[in-house]
């Protein structure tokens, strides 16, 4: 990886459907190793931002990944310059084994005679993502009997072989138990340290505890940003979400 390639930058980033602009010139810079949570009302904007990042969504503006354009790129060459998402529903192989879905992952740019041949051990990659995301032990259970949270941690693993820099996860924590979500953010915070991470989350207890930093949207706009503090302190995010101030001062 560039030693320059260590962060995400939007610049004046503008999406429109049908003359309704859903991103309204959103600017923001998220660092490597800064947990990034991105919370707002429904209709914020949020998913329609992270289409744009990852090319579903055409936008304008500016979208970089270090020194890397990426706006106007198609999705798959987004995805190999190391830009990886989930979705709130896991998109894994239920008939594969633990194991089968991250070996596929990882082969994701290889020849298709490659990924036929029996192999003799476990990639090194692959070992490394068991590890990361608490599956080694489950390596052999097909993907469809893990539990929800167990399925958002596979596909995570998934990106993680794939060697993706930047993490988008939309509501990773969304149906999860108490002890899912509580190792889901261990987990976001172990891999966040070398990679940028942005969580669109509207679970605010689950951002309290594990968010570096926030940054609201509203109406397709960055309405606030900074730490946790900062952005619960902020009248205007507590309007947002309140209808009215709160009178402690937090968002809930």
């Amino acid at each position: 990886m560039s030693m320059t390639a260590d962060y995400l930058e939007l610049s004046d980033v503008r999406v429109e459907f049908d003359g309704f602009r859903a991103v309204d010139g959103v600017s923001l810079t998220v660092l490597q190793g800064d947990l990034r949570f991105l919370i707002g009302p429904n209709g914020a904007g949020k998913t329609t931002l992270v289409d744009a990042i990852t090319g579903l969504a055409k936008a304008t503006g500016s979208i970089r990944f270090g020194r890397t354009d990426l706006l106007g790129r198609p999705v798959h060459r987004i995805a190999r310059l190391g830009i990886g998402r989930t979705f709130q529903t896991a998109s894994v192989f239920e008939e594969l084994s633990v194991l089968q879905n991250l070996d596929i992952a990882a082969g994701a740019h290889r020849k298709a005679w490659t990924l036929l041949r029996a192999r003799g051990s476990v990639p090194a990659a692959v070992e490394a993502a068991l590890d990361t995301v608490g599956l080694a032990e489950h390596r052999g259970r097909k993907a469809g009997e893990l539990s929800h949270g167990q399925k958002q941690w596979l596909e995570i693993g998934m990106l993680l072989v794939q060697d993706a820099r930047v993490l988008l996860l939309d509501e990773p924590v969304a149906g999860m138990s108490g002890d899912e979500r509580q190792a889901t953010g261990e987990l976001l915070r172990r891999v966040g340290v070398d990679r940028t991470v942005v969580v669109v989350e509207h679970d605010m207890e689950f951002m309290r505890a594990f968010a570096d930093s926030v940054t609201v949207l509203h109406g397709g706009r960055v309405l606030s940003e900074g730490s946790v503090a900062e952005v619960q302190a902020d009248r205007r995010v507590q309007e947002v979400y309140l209808g009215t101030a709160a009178s402690d001062g937090e968002v809930e």
